[in-house]
């Protein structure tokens, strides 16, 4: 058996209930399948579980860093150090509070979400149907496609603070804007949202959602690890069509590409690394700025 780190035997030690999982590639939860070693990565399955992760890191003097899906984040080569606390699959549960309103945990995936509210007669998150990310991360980030955003639905947000109390924070008090919310400057872990939708026919839903569906398989390389749209919108266009324009369709540093099928997407056609995806990301940044004057920022983020 291999000697494991002093974080790995004293996290053991104070929390053998939780799963752990010592040394996993962060490759596997990741949508880019790319990433080295994560030291320890904790599953809990329910509130309790991670306040106890929280206190436990807050003892050892270690910040965790929170995963969801994995459909967004760029883990680095060489593994990351410390604690990874995974939320996706751990903290699930759905339910309907009342006729227009259902409250979805942290852990559920927003297509499973969309799916649940289709199957009430419940209409606001079409959109979100075949985002790959968890609802704690689409908050977290204020997910969005077609039109459609989570701040459009989302009323109320439960969190759990670092210093392990819950709360609620409202639609207002999350300062949504894109791609963006207040959770992103503090140490708050999503729990759970409660959405507010509209009563619409079941069968109206679904066609919008198979429409949308439909979009996503034409012009998106949903064959490939990619991690969605790889830079966020810039005022006064499009961020694939001036990628586009700069004739940077397949584009590639090793195995990390641009899309030929949407400049829009960052794809991994097989061994990318980290570095590579980077080095990808920067370059053609630098490139369309020169050819447009727009400076494109990663939507990606880059742990």
């Amino acid at each position: 058996m291999m000697n494991r780190t002093d974080l790995q035997r004293k996290i053991s030690e104070i929390l053998p209930e939780i799963e752990l999982r010592f040394d996993e590639p962060m490759a596997k939860h990741t949508s880019f399948r790319i990433g080295g070693p994560a030291e320890v990565m904790a599953f809990p399955k329910n509130k309790e579980e991670l306040a106890a992760l929280l206190k436990t890191s807050t003892i050892l003097d270690c910040i965790p860093a929170i995963l969801g899906a994995g459909t967004n984040i760029l883990a680095p080569d060489r593994g990351v150090e410390g604690l990874v606390i995974c939320l996706k699959d751990c903290m699930g549960g759905m339910e309907q509070l009342d006729e227009v309103h259902i409250r979805v945990a942290a852990g559920v995936t927003m297509t499973r979400a969309a799916v649940f509210a289709a199957g009430l007669g419940l209409s606001g998150l079409e959109f979100a149907h075949g985002i790959p990310g968890t609802v704690g991360g689409g908050v977290y980030m204020n997910a969005g496609a077609y039109g459609g955003e989570i701040c459009q639905v989302c009323q109320s947000v439960e969190v759990l603070c670092a210093d392990g109390n819950v709360r609620n924070y409202t639609n207002q008090e999350m300062g949504f804007s894109y791609r963006h919310s207040i959770l992103e400057e503090q140490k708050d872990i999503v729990l759970s949202a409660v959405f507010v939708l509209e009563k619409k026919p079941v069968e109206e839903i679904r066609g919008r959602m198979r429409e949308l569906m439909e979009k996503r398989s034409a012009s998106q390389p949903l064959d490939l690890p990619s991690a969605g749209s790889a830079f966020k919108r810039p005022v006064g266009g499009y961020a694939a069509a001036l990628i586009d324009q700069a004739g940077l369709k397949g584009f590639r540093i090793g195995d990390a590409a641009i899309s030929e099928k949407h400049a829009g997407f960052a794809v991994n056609l097989g061994n990318a690394t980290a570095e590579d995806m980077q080095a990808l990301l920067r370059q053609v940044s630098e490139i369309v700025y020169k050819n447009s004057g727009i400076r494109l920022e990663p939507e990606v983020r880059i742990w």
